[in-house]
């Protein structure tokens, strides 16, 4: 689809076709070719949890800004074998408009040996949604679509919980929180 014809379609579902092009794999003859979320046919191992959501309620950013609103995200990972995973996020960025996010990524579980609960991981993909008198916000943004690389770090308070900060750039960083199921 052309990408002026992905831009009528209006934020929310050109924001949805996206997620959904890079999360799914490609069949071909009954068989997985190659996706962008490789290993998606293969759930992480045994019999634990297989998705990750991700809360965030709280951003700062490095430099205040009166136009800044407050950041809400909310994202869904499937987990996949060796700490790989992928899935997208749907927010409101820090102009208030929707915006989602496409990605796979990778986490390093008790990299620190002092500290077995603290993880690490980091997480590449496509971001929509930087539009209009704000395109300029984010590099390399074409008709609201960018690359985004997130790092993070975060503390494993359970099997199934933990609590994270992702640094977006040189703009801010993200306090939220994961539930795995």
């Amino acid at each position: 689809m052309p990408m002026k014809q992905l831009q009528a379609l209006g934020p929310g579902l050109s924001a949805a076709l996206l997620c959904a092009a890079l999360s799914g794999p490609v069949h071909a003859e009954g068989r997985v070719k190659e996706a962008l979320c490789p290993g998606l046919d293969e759930p992480a191992r045994g019999t634990g949890p297989r998705y990750e959501a991700f809360f965030s309620p709280y951003t700062h950013h490095w430099t205040y800004s009166e136009e800044h609103k407050q950041v809400y995200a909310l994202s869904l990972s499937r987990l996949l074998p060796e700490g790989r995973f992928c899935g997208f996020s749907l927010f409101s960025n820090s102009f208030g408009q929707p915006s989602a996010y496409a990605f796979i990524g990778k986490s390093w579980p008790g990299f620190w040996a002092a500290q077995p609960n603290v993880y690490a991981s980091v997480s590449a993909g496509i971001i929509y949604g930087y539009v209009g008198k704000y395109k300029n916000k984010v590099p390399l943004n074409l008709g609201g679509f960018a690359p985004a690389i997130i790092p993070a770090i975060g503390y494993r308070l359970s099997p199934s919980a933990a609590v994270e900060v992702q640094l977006l750039g040189t703009a801010a960083f993200m306090l939220g929180a994961t539930w795995r199921f």
